[in-house]
């Protein structure tokens, strides 16, 4: 069937490399731990306009998903660094480290998400949670967090706006051909939340020859959090 000049969900149309959305995630559990690094390292990771929270507000989080409609089962780690845009101050995601394909292509080329393939551990015993990712067979996020008093979703600061951004880039020379800044607020719909803890956590920072997120390590650390 040819494709119409208005539609498309992704090239080839007859065989795409992942389902058009929406995608349906179930049993999925969060760890989050939130923390302060030095806001003029933040400062490095965020692309213009953004600007560094005053006080370098971070957030890592280690997600495990035992199922998804679209990309099947898949663990993931993301860094979340706090900063404005005209006036709002939200999130930026500026890595999340992925171990699926098809949850890469998509993440990317959907929301912005700058998805790494990595091999990724997000492991649960009883109230604690272990999550690390290597890049080359080298280790570069590993978190721990403890949550054992039983908490509310409003006890958690604000993820949102929560910024991403997409590129794509040209295919007959360098430099983007898309390039916009996308909030993802409002593409998680029907949320319903199981359970939800807070306590504390540590997290460690690490370079690889791919990957150098050392200048983000961590001043000060505040509450990890563990959502179900």
């Amino acid at each position: 069937m040819r494709l119409p000049h208005n539609e498309g969900w992704c090239i080839p149309p007859d065989a795409p490399f992942y389902p058009a959305l929406p995608a349906i995630y179930r049993g999925v559990k969060f760890s989050l731990l939130f923390f302060k690094a030095s806001p003029r390292a933040v400062a490095d990771y965020l692309p213009e306009p953004l600007e560094p929270d005053p006080d370098g507000a971070c957030v890592v989080g280690g997600i495990d998903i035992p199922f998804c409609s679209n990309y099947g089962p898949f663990q993931e780690i993301f860094m979340g660094l706090k900063c404005t845009f005209r006036g709002a101050s939200g999130y930026y995601t500026s890595h999340a480290f992925h171990d699926g394909p098809a949850g890469i292509a998509a993440g990317r080329e959907i929301y912005g998400t700058p998805k790494i393939y990595s091999t990724v551990s997000v492991k649960q015993i009883e109230r604690s949670v272990l999550s690390e990712a290597s890049v080359g067979g080298v280790s570069v996020v590993r978190m721990s967090t403890t949550a054992e008093q039983a908490a509310t979703s409003n006890t958690m600061p604000p993820l949102t706006p929560a910024w991403r951004l997409k590129v794509i880039p040209r295919a007959d020379g360098p430099g983007p051909a898309p390039k916009q800044l996308i909030d993802c607020t409002h593409a998680t719909k029907d949320l319903v939340i199981h359970y939800i803890a807070r306590g504390n956590g540590s997290v460690a920072l690490m370079a690889s020859p791919l990957i150098d997120l050392s200048p983000l390590q961590p001043v000060s650390t505040g509450d990890g959090g563990s959502r179900q």
